[in-house]
């Protein structure tokens, strides 16, 4: 039997994961706020949890995945009233370029992707609910949870509630009791989208969104919360606060699981700070797969610098697995799709890395452990045994998918772009310098592979296309 195990925010440890349902296991991550591109930081949660789901499937023979749009909110108002456009105009369109973006990074589509707007009579509902279970009340056209009242407050992020008001900034509005409670539903303008409930025309609060669509769709109890980690607090902990409260019950989530930032240089990339990487404008340079790979490198929980260099690796270390399948051509028909395939079938020396807290840096250098087995294949029986071993692997990644001469052609959709042969000649270039030849070496017979021939002056490298 294959244990699996993760690290779980509420406990703060590494932890045995086992389903509240062996037969139906549930997967809820908190998807993007849709008023503009997203950047490369919030494809990290898309890609971690597509893997993780993807080992789940392998273990479980069934798995429920949700992951939401919030398509409600007050940037989306604001951005629309600056467009001039509908509010609906504006979600919809960067809803839809959130999922190309995440096709384009090679994410398998949720069974479940609910939209706030869809879901705010479950919201109205729960909302009542807390209210007559005396954990919130109705102020001024407001609507308030009581923190006070939900003695397990806290608990997620580890904060006490002296904390969360000693140096902090916190609203202290007429229609607050406590300082702490935060909006479950709020009045609207009439700029502003809005719905009628029991306190007036108005919308939701951004927290109570996750937990009416959870219960809807999930159930009371669910296994996994993904996210960012900077959604801990204060988005989980009122989520989670809201749900046992409206739930009757202290287990909203068994396991909570949070992958950390990509950083700028010292900063966290954020459109605040204004040092955003969008997926739309990278696609524009590098191949999805490429940019996986790369926020594939780090372990999901670290942060990961993300730069030029980073991407520039991620180039050559795909294309070296890529090219090993090119050397190595199939002898027999062989599957691309391994969505059927059991867990058994699988590389264990990808496996048992991703078993371990999705170590993702450990299964990709499994993988560069098999393409150097491929590479060593003395006959054609060996050669399809470590070509299916590396397909394999790479299906539970999200990776070589393609065809491997479709890859290094340039008639091929992931033919090498002129930035991507620009970041790897300065990937050689690096490399040079610090005397590691044989990685120069390497850099340069890629290249070659994919057809680019690269001549050295004094000053400086210049390439050509074959």
């Amino acid at each position: 039997m294959h244990q699996l195990y993760l690290h779980n925010t509420l406990s703060g440890r590494k932890e045995l994961f086992k389903p509240l349902d062996e037969h139906r296991v549930t997967v809820y991550v908190c998807g993007p706020t849709v008023y503009n591109y997203v950047h490369i930081g919030n494809g990290r949660p898309g890609v971690v949890f597509d893997v993780l789901v993807r080992l789940l499937r392998k273990l479980y023979p069934r798995v429920i995945y949700a992951r939401n749009i919030t398509d409600i909110d007050d940037k989306i108002n604001a951005a629309a009233l600056a467009n001039r456009e509908s509010i609906q105009a504006l979600a919809d369109r960067y809803t839809q370029a959130y999922n190309t973006d995440m096709a384009y990074l090679g994410v398998t589509e949720p069974d479940i992707t609910p939209r706030a707007t869809h879901h705010i009579t479950e919201m109205i509902d729960m909302i009542s609910q807390l209210i007559d279970n005396g954990h919130a009340y109705a102020n001024d056209g407001h609507v308030m949870f009581d923190v006070p009242s939900d003695p397990h407050y806290g608990s997620l992020s580890g904060r006490s509630l002296q904390d969360m008001i000693d140096g902090a900034r916190v609203e202290i509005a007429p229609y607050k009791k406590d300082p702490k409670d935060f909006v479950l539903w709020k009045p609207s303008t009439a700029e502003q989208p809005g719905w009628e409930s029991p306190w007036g025309i108005g919308r939701p609060g951004w927290h109570i969104e996750c937990s009416a669509m959870i219960r809807k769709h999930l159930g009371r109890t669910i296994d996994i919360h993904g996210g960012g980690s900077d959604l801990t607090f204060p988005h989980h902990e009122n989520e989670a606060a809201q749900s046992r409260c409206a739930n009757h019950s202290t287990e909203y989530v068994r396991y909570w699981i949070h992958n950390n930032m990509l950083t700028m240089g010292q900063e966290k990339m954020s459109k605040s700070v204004g040092n955003v990487q969008t997926i739309n404008a990278l696609a524009k340079q590098y191949s999805g797969e490429v940019l996986r790979y790369a926020l594939l490198s780090g372990q999901y929980r670290s942060s990961l610098a993300w730069s030029q260099d980073l991407v520039a690796q991620a180039q050559a270390s795909l294309a070296s697995l890529y090219q090993a399948l090119r050397d190595n051509p199939a002898t027999l028909d062989e599957p691309l799709d391994f969505s059927q395939t059991s867990i058994e079938a699988f590389p264990k020396t990808v496996v048992s890395p991703l078993l371990d807290d999705l170590n993702t840096p450990e299964a990709l250098a499994a993988m560069h452990e098999l393409a150097a087995e491929l590479q060593k294949a003395v006959n054609p029986e060996a050669v399809q045994r470590a070509r299916t071993a590396l397909r394999a692997g790479g299906w539970l990644l999200g990776l070589l998918n393609t065809d491997p001469d479709a890859y290094f052609t340039a008639g091929g959709s992931q033919s090498l772009s002129n930035s991507e042969i620009d970041d790897l000649i300065e990937a050689r270039n690096i490399a040079r310098q610090n005397k590691d030849f044989a990685r120069g070496d390497q850099i340069r017979d890629l290249l070659a592979a994919a057809g680019i021939e690269l001549e050295d002056l004094r000053e400086g490298t210049r390439w050509r296309r074959s």
